[in-house]
């Protein structure tokens, strides 16, 4: 049997998720701006903003103490999942 803490803790876990999905949506929004101003698909892929982003949260995180490991792996997974949306999503003007 699962213990009534472990239950509160899984339930503000699941209202952090809520909010991550709200964040995620704007994003794409975003990210559905930027991709309507690129006219090649070779413009998805921009390797030295990428870099500036993972030194960005790199550093951020290690302000924020949290683990630069856990962060980068993140927004690696995400830049790599938006990329994939991009491409599918391309249209060519």
């Amino acid at each position: 049997m699962i213990n009534k803490e472990l239950t509160k803790i899984r339930k503000k876990l699941d209202l952090l998720d809520n909010s991550f999905l709200e964040l995620i949506k704007k994003r794409t929004k975003l990210v559905n701006q930027v991709l309507l101003t690129k006219k090649y698909k070779k413009d998805i892929v921009d390797k030295k903003r990428i870099r500036v982003i993972l030194k960005n949260i790199r550093m951020k995180s290690k302000v924020k103490k949290i683990d630069p490991k856990i962060t980068n792996k993140i927004w690696k997974s995400m830049i790599s999942a938006y990329i994939n949306y991009e491409y599918k999503n391309f249209k060519k003007k």
